[in-house]
């Protein structure tokens, strides 16, 4: 007990010292350096409010506040600034800030050394003279000094020269003139090309399998962006968690430079469950097996089982390794079954496609066999079957895949098959789609759809319903029920020979996550010109940013069907 009160009352008069002699310093300061000030100086926060109680110690603390005053506005400009700190009353200090006029830029020396400096380096030195990010005339600060530095050093290594160093620099201030000259010397150092590629971490996958997805020739000049687009390609592939790819950037290996890849090998199966809905084709359900190095070659097979309302199907599809020039190619199989307006089809088809992808274009040329039975309600039994032969071709600009707001997509089909070659009928088939992405404002966006198709041959009959068009539903004319709008056989609907749809949408995205759209289309489907009809709709709808892009709910009138009808999908660009 005799402890406790000692203590006690050990403690009061030190509170009370403490209450005494708290610091309360009001800041004078102009707006453009008050916030810097606030944020930096010791004396202005919360944890350094005790003023000592020697007036030694008081001394020292206005002395450390000036200079760091001092200090934080020279990396702002300020280079001859007037700090006071005094008292007003008991308690009360004010810091007193003029900062004067801010520095600016009177001067900048660039010079180049090493082979950036030889005969040759003209149009390349202007240029990095012309893109120095701190130009005469502008205001002084330490960032942006540092920053300029940075850029120009991140310049000149980003290409060619990738042991690039800064090797002087200096910032001459005259605080009378407030005036700053600035000089910077680059050592560019040897040009780089680049040399064979070391890979490691490889245990599983085919020793070959990096060369296959990357692009980079031994030889060729050293560009940080090629190195960043070969990176990105192995980090897309599904055989690897993590990829870090650089080169050896010993100016004494600048002739060949080592490229290393250093990766982490992915699982390689996976088994994925998977549930859904859209008012095309109702509720789904997806049992999905993926083995992405199949017998140890880096095959990606793909197969499962797809069950939804209106269509159900098994599949499979086997992805081999990428060839070069951007060559890969793949088969697969399907057996499907749906029942669609009336229209019930039982469909088995096989192919081999080989896709060529060049930047924002990618070709396909495929070869496909297929047979179906279609049974129409109200209508006759029939089989067909075609040997094909088909060509795609895709153009993708946009900003986002998964989301765009700016930018468009064209998408080419042609294919068909001959009477001679295992098919049914002779045809062909020519089928092309164009969206455009159009930005308005700073967050809505008018998207402008449009396909169109027609099949060439003497009649409908015996060709699959895969080579003909039905239209209708989410993503084509709203207001109908999904391909609704084709040809009359009996109580269903079949495919026609021509096929023609336009579209309007405008989306106001009045939160980042949220936005709502009115839009109109109109289009038909039809076994001939006489008996296509434009079929009209149009409505409103929300829109939701998801993270495989915006689900669509829209409420549409079909003109023609005379009724309201909801229609709900993810809105992607194809």
């Amino acid at each position: 007990m005799v402890g406790w009160a000692f203590v006690a009352l050990v403690s009061v008069p030190a509170q009370a010292v403490r209450a005494q002699n708290g610091l309360q310093i009001e800041l004078r300061a102009p707006d453009a350096v008050r916030a810097v000030l606030e944020r930096h100086v010791r004396a202005l926060s919360r944890t350094d409010q005790v003023m000592p109680d020697l007036r030694a110690d008081r001394i020292a603390l206005i002395r450390r506040t000036r200079r760091e005053v001092r200090s934080i506005l020279a990396t702002e400009g300020y280079f001859a600034p007037e700090v006071e700190l005094e008292r007003a009353e008991r308690g009360q200090w004010i810091l007193s800030v003029e900062p004067g006029r801010q520095a600016s830029v009177a001067a900048v020396e660039l010079s180049f050394d090493g082979h950036l400096a030889e005969p040759g380096g003209e149009i390349r030195r202007e240029s990095l003279r012309r893109q120095w990010s701190l130009p005469v005339g502008q205001g002084f600060r330490q960032a942006d000094w540092d920053g300029a530095k940075q850029g120009l050093l991140d310049a000149v290594s980003l290409r060619d020269y990738a042991a690039a160093r800064i090797t002087a620099s200096r910032a001459e201030v005259d605080p009378t003139a407030a005036s700053v000259r600035l000089a910077v010397t680059v050592d560019s150092g040897p040009p780089f090309r680049l040399g064979e590629i070391e890979v490691s971490g490889l245990e599983r996958l085919p020793a070959d399998l990096v060369s296959r997805l990357g692009r980079l020739t031994p030889g060729e000049p050293f560009d940080q962006e090629r190195l960043l687009a070969f990176q990105g390609a192995l980090q897309a592939a599904p055989q690897f968690a993590s990829v870090i790819v650089d080169i050896e950037r010993d100016p004494a290996r600048a002739a060949a430079a080592p490229v290393r890849v250093a990766v982490s090998e992915a699982r390689s199966r996976h088994l994925g469950f998977g549930a859904g809905y859209s008012t095309n084709a109702g509720a789904r359900a997806e049992l999905n097996w993926r083995d992405v190095n199949l017998f140890g070659r880096a095959w990606e097979l793909s197969t499962g089982l797809r069950i939804e309302q209106r269509r159900q199907s098994a599949y499979a599809d086997l992805f081999l390794p990428p060839a070069p020039k951007g060559v890969r190619d793949s088969l697969g199989a399907v057996v499907e079954r749906s029942d669609i307006e009336g229209l019930a089809t039982t469909r088995q088809a096989i192919g081999i496609v080989r896709n060529y992808q060049r930047g924002a274009i990618e070709t396909g040329v495929g070869v496909r066999y297929q047979r179906e039975t279609l049974r129409p309600l109200g209508g006759l039994e029939s089989q067909r079957k075609a040997l094909t032969a088909n060509w795609s071709w895709t153009l993708r600009r946009v900003d986002d895949l998964l989301d765009p707001r700016v930018g468009h997509v064209l998408h080419v089909e042609l294919g068909g098959g001959a009477r001679a070659l295992l098919s049914d009928q002779d045809f062909f088939r020519m089928y092309g789609r164009a969206v455009r992405y159009q930005p308005i404002g700073e967050r809505d966006v008018l998207i402008l759809r449009g396909e169109a198709g027609a099949t060439v041959a003497r009649s409908r009959d015996g060709i699959p319903q895969d080579f003909l068009f039905r239209t209708g539903g989410a993503q084509s004319v709203r207001g109908y029920a999904y391909e609704s709008l084709g040809v009359e056989e009996g109580r269903a609907t079949l495919g026609g020979r021509l096929m023609a749809v336009l579209g309007a949408e405008y989306v106001h995205w009045f939160r980042p996550q949220w936005g709502v759209a009115a839009f109109v289309d109109a289009g038909d489907a039809a076994d001939d010109r006489r008996s296509f009809r434009i079929r009209q709709g149009y409505g409103v709808g929300a829109r939701w940013r998801s993270p495989a892009g915006p689900i669509a709910l829209d409420l549409a009138y079909g003109r023609q069907a005379r009724r309201l009808r909801l229609h709900f999908a993810i809105a992607v660009a194809f």
